[in-house]
């Protein structure tokens, strides 16, 4: 009987485990989606900032081109919908979304920071990591 519970128990936790596996979306910054070759289609999310005079709108504004950088490397990124009020160029942003065969990254949805001294800390370490960030720095 004990055997029996224990294998339940197994059989439970293998079954959760495969259940949360499909809704685990990782991080990368574009210095790590170039370097690790991310395949396309596959869902994750991507951070760093959002580059200077790289933000256009299109089909009346309801489609917005970006690029997100992390000073190294850049993804170019298309978003159909609202992005968030402090969306601004030069400023931190994490998209959720996947690459296309083409290299772009659609989003599915946009995260700006949230005040003048927060950031994501993904993407606080993808800037530490290439060089860009200060300690008590908002950028």
């Amino acid at each position: 009987m004990l055997g029996g519970a224990v294998l339940l128990l197994a059989a439970a936790a293998a079954l959760a485990l495969t259940a949360l596996q499909d809704n685990i979306v990782f991080f990368y910054s574009p210095s790590d989606i170039a370097e690790k070759g991310v395949a396309p289609g596959k869902r994750f999310r991507v951070g760093g900032l959002v580059e200077e005079h790289s933000v256009k709108r299109l089909d009346g504004g309801t489609v917005i081109q970006f690029v997100i950088t992390d000073t190294r490397k850049a993804v170019p990124v298309s978003y159909r919908g609202v992005l968030p009020d402090l969306f601004r160029e030069g400023q931190g942003v994490v998209a959720e979304g996947a690459l296309r065969a083409d290299g772009t990254f659609v989003a599915t949805s946009v995260l700006a920071k949230h005040d003048e001294r927060y950031m994501p800390p993904e993407v606080v370490q993808a800037l530490k990591k290439a060089g860009k960030w200060q300690e008590g720095s908002s950028q």
